[in-house]
């Protein structure tokens, strides 16, 4: 993606780099990951993160400092940020097409710890959207580590950030909400994280959306982009990091989904540009 230097940047990102989360708060950690969150959360695509915390009932950030502008000189930030407005972009058109109206949410670029409306979380969450505040939260570090794991490259960073623009998606389409109630009537722990597992392929479908239609607009693919792509979805399945962490594979304790079922609906995205192919679930 070496033509995204020309491309626009986005006014909704946030940086809160420098600035740390006001002392006496407590970190709210839990939910179904258990131990697997303190060995390989850090290695997630975050999803919702009121499925890991307790959503703080004022929300809103309680931080020390004041948030700026990503810096013009900081290649990393700007790279997000033409990411970001690629996906308001192409959002903004898909829902205008279907007669609705695309709400652009504020990407937050933070480090270590950073408060949002879904509470205190460390970096160590990884990438997450919070439906609190409508928020994508985003600690550039993670992509060292993604890089590490066997996801490398400028696509492999853009499908993060259109993933998480993937959650932003299914909360203003009223999908989220319909989950959480069917995950709330669930019969067991698995059941409620088979429902988890089919807003995160939905989500990777919807970044494979975003990126078929920015391409279409601005022929931003090179040759090795998909590849990095799948690459990164493949580094972050439950399956891979379950064994990073020595642990039984049980795919009943999957939470994202495996290498291959993360692969398979980013592409899905990818070939058709089609919302509605990413129907999982009804699958």
């Amino acid at each position: 993606m070496v033509r995204w230097r020309s491309e626009r940047r986005s006014t909704n990102v946030e940086d809160r780099r420098g600035m740390r989360p006001r002392m006496g708060m407590p970190m709210k950690m839990g939910g179904g990951l258990g131990a697997l969150v303190v060995l390989a959360v850090v290695l997630l695509l975050g999803g919702d993160p009121s499925d890991l915390i307790n959503v703080a009932p004022e929300g809103g950030p309680a931080t020390t400092g004041q948030p700026r502008p990503a810096p013009e000189n900081d290649e990393a930030a700007q790279f997000i940020s033409v990411v970001l407005a690629s996906t308001e972009d192409v959002w903004g058109q898909l829902f205008a097409r279907s007669g609705g109206t695309y709400r652009q949410p504020t990407l937050v670029l933070y480090e270590d710890a950073v408060q949002s409306a879904c509470g205190l979380n460390s970096a160590a969450t990884g990438p997450f959207y919070c439906p609190g505040d409508q928020k994508v939260y985003l600690d550039l570090d993670f992509f060292r580590e993604l890089s590490r794991l066997g996801g490398p490259g400028d696509f492999a960073a853009a499908y993060v950030v259109g993933h998480e623009i993937g959650h932003h998606v299914q909360q203003l389409a009223g999908l989220s909400d319909q989950v959480r109630q069917m995950q709330r009537a669930a019969r067991s722990q698995a059941e409620g994280n088979a429902l988890q597992v089919r807003m995160e392929l939905q989500a990777d479908c919807f970044a494979g959306v975003w990126a078929y239609h920015a391409n279409q607009q601005r022929n931003l693919l090179e040759p090795g982009d998909v590849d990095e792509g799948l690459g990164a979805a493949a580094a972050i399945g439950d399956d891979r990091l379950l064994r990073r962490a020595g642990r039984r594979v049980a795919p009943e304790s999957f939470t994202h989904g495996s290498s291959e079922d993360r692969q398979r609906w980013l592409l899905t995205g990818l070939q058709s540009g089609d919302v509605d192919a990413c129907e999982t679930l009804q699958n």
